[in-house]
């Protein structure tokens, strides 16, 4: 995650806590991205870490839709090939997807 991404993913979840405090606890990040030693990388992996999963999930079922998946990308982000894989998953699951861009 870029430098950009990052800023905006935290801006938003600090809005989300500030707006709906009762729901702090159905909004949280996925932190599959990033730099790490190998060793950690490794262990990540092995517990089930997964490349292309979406930043943040939001836990909060509406209408037909068991939650959400959002993915933070700067204005001229791209999905990579395993983001847009496990987008199409998520909603053969029935789970909502969004794609922000600044």
């Amino acid at each position: 995650m870029d430098q950009l991404e990052h800023r905006e993913q935290s801006l938003l979840v600090a809005w989300f806590r500030i707006q709906y405090p009762n729901y702090y606890w159905y909004l949280w990040a996925i932190p599959n991205g990033g730099q790490r030693h190998f060793g950690t990388a490794m262990k990540l992996k092995a517990e089930g870490l997964l490349a292309g999963v979406s930043d943040l999930f939001l836990m909060i079922p509406s209408s037909d839709k068991h939650g959400m998946f959002i993915e933070m990308k700067s204005k001229h982000g791209v999905l990579s090939d395993k983001q847009k894989i496990f987008i199409e998953k998520a909603k053969e699951m029935n789970y909502e997807t969004v794609v922000c861009h600044s």
